[in-house]
């Protein structure tokens, strides 16, 4: 099809570059993208268009779906946002693909070049707003140049390390005549990313020297595409691991060397830590393990992510199935047996086995009101090996982040270091889009279903079946035992107990159900996965319990 408009040559680029899916809600100032995608006089639905159009009820939905795409597929997702509040709104999302290292690009509308300055209609210079969290915020030129623009954001986009981009385009350019079209349809391969030979030489020898060591898979592992190298790796060596965020099913459930469920011991009596793929943040003590006295070993997918706060005993960065494939090969070079690390190896898998026999009595609690591991414990029976298993919430989502262990990699989202709640049903959107043989189900705290829950309307609209279990103790429990242990009281924490979000999920197209007696939580559960629509399982738990957590984040 001949080019009429900016958006039709936008859309070209953004069809080059194999995006599938354009998240947006709907405005004026974006117009001809969806023009563009649906073709010459709207031939197309939105469901038929190329990208697909998926429109939700907030734009902070969209770029979390946008994110959520790129994370489960680790191809460069795609949100739409109209001008002024339409970008604002989706600060927070692009502010998590930031933290997460997710490959976004973000394009947004902008009021017309022709009437800068005249207060147009949200009239907003917006790519200032979003420099502080994306690798590049930029205005396109114009016509001429709107093609290499987009381009250019998809590349940086996707450029390790990965994050989002964003773009936003004036009215009057998207509207107006096209300008030329974009390169050839192949995409230039990536360039390789070896890491420094000497630095991986300095990591055996300090893997040779260890007697207890860690190694600890992040969320990068799996978007570098290094999950199969990082299990070779690790079993080559026999080390013990710790998942981390989406590093959580590189080894699946069972794995001899999986030892998360014992990870304060691993921590604490480590003499090295090798940390792959992740920040050295408040989820790993800063960088801090065994009271300060292991060594800590930090590898990264490109130089910027290696930790500044404090000078590691090793570290290296580059293509991280590269990274491992050369270590392994540095550490045969130096001699480096497994066999010294066994002892420790097989005391850290009892500690594992031994923390997973004391849970067996709560996940199958009788206790009335509900203890929230109850629900854990009857998800457990449900769940198939593909499932993708999304938290969004507190304390509730914290139990699935400690007793929710993925069979397989690619099968687990939670909001990531930056914490921020409504992430739920845009990457429950992206999620069954993504897998959409796979169960996908959206665990939810009572508190973040109140950010989010009139995007199940989305999955009616949309036609997406997901399973929601609402963890409903009527209160903001993250921040009400804390301030009760600060304080001996607590405000601003209450919500309303027993508050019908089943019924907002009904009002809205699909089903659900309030569960009350903890032996109906498995036939609710089962009666989610039967029904084939948008199910909301909310289950009234005990607001007494509290998650026993041990970092506050600061």
């Amino acid at each position: 099809m001949t080019a009429r408009h900016g958006g039709d040559t936008a859309i070209a680029e953004i069809r080059r570059h194999g995006v599938e899916t354009m998240f947006t809600l709907s405005g004026g100032h974006v117009f001809p993208l969806y023009d563009g995608a649906v073709g010459e006089d709207g031939a197309k639905t939105a469901a038929d268009a190329a990208p697909r159009i998926l429109d939700v009820r907030h734009e902070q939905t969209a770029v979390f779906a946008a994110e959520a795409t790129a994370r489960l597929t680790r191809r460069t997702g795609l949100a739409v946002l109209t001008a002024g509040p339409g970008v604002t709104n989706g600060v927070s999302g692009i502010t998590t693909a930031h933290f997460n290292g997710s490959p976004v690009v973000v394009l947004g509308g902008r009021a017309p070049l022709g009437r800068w300055g005249a207060g147009a209609l949200q009239e907003l210079d917006q790519p200032p707003l979003l420099a502080p969290v994306t690798k590049l915020a930029m205005t396109a030129g114009g016509p001429d140049s709107l093609a290499s623009d987009v381009a250019r954001a998809f590349a940086t986009a996707a450029a390790p390390h990965r994050g989002p981009v964003f773009l936003d385009v004036h009215m009057d350019h998207l509207f107006g005549p096209a300008g030329p079209g974009g390169g050839a349809d192949k995409i230039p391969e990536p360039p390789e990313r070896p890491a420094d030979p000497a630095a991986l030489a300095r990591v055996a020898a300090l893997l040779k020297a260890a007697r207890r060591p860690v190694l600890v898979l992040g969320s990068d592992v799996w978007m570098d595409g290094a999950d199969e190298a990082a299990r070779a790796f690790a079993e080559e060596l026999r080390l013990p691991v710790v998942a981390n965020g989406q590093g959580r099913g590189i080894l699946p459930a069972g794995h001899e060397l999986l030892v998360t469920r014992a990870r304060g011991a691993a921590f604490g009596d480590a003499d090295l830590v090798i940390v792959a793929g992740t920040p050295l943040d408040f989820r790993l003590g800063y960088g801090s393990f065994g009271d300060g006295t292991a060594k800590v070993v930090h590898l990264a997918d490109a130089p910027s992510q290696l930790a500044s706060h404090l000078r590691p005993a090793g570290s290296a960065a580059g293509d991280l199935s590269l990274l491992f494939a050369d270590l392994a090969a540095a550490c045969a070079k130096a001699g480096v047996s497994p066999t010294v690390y066994a002892e420790w190896k097989d005391g850290l898998r009892d500690a594992t086995c031994a923390a997973i026999a004391d849970d067996i009595d709560l996940l199958a609690s009788g206790a009335d009101p509900i203890h929230p591991l109850r629900i854990y414990g009857e998800l457990s029976k449900v769940l198939d090996d593909d499932a993708v298993v999304i938290g969004d919430g507190g304390d509730f989502v914290s139990y699935a982040g400690k007793y929710v262990e993925p069979r397989r990699p690619g099968g687990w989202l939670d909001p990531g270091p930056y914490g921020c709640l409504g992430t739920g049903l845009g990457y429950a959107i992206a999620a069954r889009l993504a897998r959409p043989a796979a169960q996908v189900v959206l665990l939810l705290g009572d508190g973040a279903a109140g950010l989010s829950l009139m995007d199940a309307d989305s999955l009616v609209r949309h036609g997406l079946p997901v399973v929601m279990i609402v963890g409903n103790n009527g209160s903001w429990g993250l921040e009400k035992h804390p301030m009760r242990m600060l304080y001996g009281y607590d405000v601003a924490a209450d919500l309303q107990p027993h508050c019908r979000y089943d019924e907002v999920v009904r009002a809205l197209g699909g089903a659900g159900e309030l569960v009350t007696d903890p032996d109906e939580i498995g036939p609710a559960l089962r009666r989610a996965f039967d029904s084939g629509v948008p199910y909301l399982v909310n289950v009234a738990t005990d607001p007494d319990v509290s998650y026993p957590r041990k970092t506050t984040g600061v």
